[in-house]
């Protein structure tokens, strides 16, 4: 890989989680808690946002080990789901934000690149396909229904009476064991890994016409 495509795709991953993790911070307020306004964390600048592992070293690696794929994530937006003015529904519509401003983002690049092959510059349409590429790939492991990714939240309010109760406390308990949590979404990847980056692939290359 050039050293400018490597550059480009941890600058566009970089700024792809900072919207994502904006975003979240957006529909909270939007639902009635301020958190994320009043610690300044409604902010494109990505210093407020940037996690050292996350967001430097663990896609660096990635790239430097040419990696098939390329994943990040920045610091949380803090929020308070018991200041949501729909508590059945907030938390999940909050956690489906980020993800969902990806799949947008990813919409938009390529349509950009299915309407601007005749007059954009090459250059361009090939970073476009990568940002699509890691856009589509951010939303889809984030919707991944296990804690902490934000799937873990959608899902919880579709799921009805005891089975809902008994995986809140499955994914409370998770949450509070960040090791285990990670441990788990290792073992997911390595077990589906394969067919789940090909999905995504296909997914994007289906987006973008080829």
């Amino acid at each position: 890989m050039q050293i400018e495509t490597a550059i480009f795709l941890i600058i566009a991953l970089v700024f792809s989680v900072v919207i994502h993790e904006v975003s979240h911070g957006f529909m909270a307020n939007y639902l009635g808690d301020p958190t994320a306004r009043v610690a300044g964390r409604l902010t494109l600048n990505p210093l407020k946002h940037l996690d050292m592992f996350g967001s430097v070293l663990l896609p660096g690696l990635l790239v430097l080990t040419s990696s098939p794929f390329l994943f990040g994530y920045a610091k949380p937006v803090p929020y308070n789901p018991y200041n949501l003015r729909n508590q059945k529904w907030g938390e999940a519509l909050v956690a489906f934000a980020g993800p969902g401003v990806n799949i947008l983002i990813a919409l938009f690049f390529a349509l950009l690149v299915r309407t601007g092959a005749g007059f954009l510059p090459p250059a361009f349409i090939d970073l476009s396909v990568l940002v699509v590429y890691i856009n589509i790939l951010l939303a889809i492991v984030n919707l991944i229904p296990i804690p902490p990714l934000d799937g873990s939240k959608v899902i919880e309010p579709f799921l009805p009476g005891v089975l809902g109760s008994v995986y809140r406390s499955a994914r409370t308990a998770l949450e509070q064991n960040g090791l285990i949590a990670f441990g788990f979404l290792i073992l997911i990847i390595y077990l589906f890994g394969g067919p789940l980056f090909t999905f995504i692939r296909t997914l994007a290359l289906t987006l973008i016409g080829a």
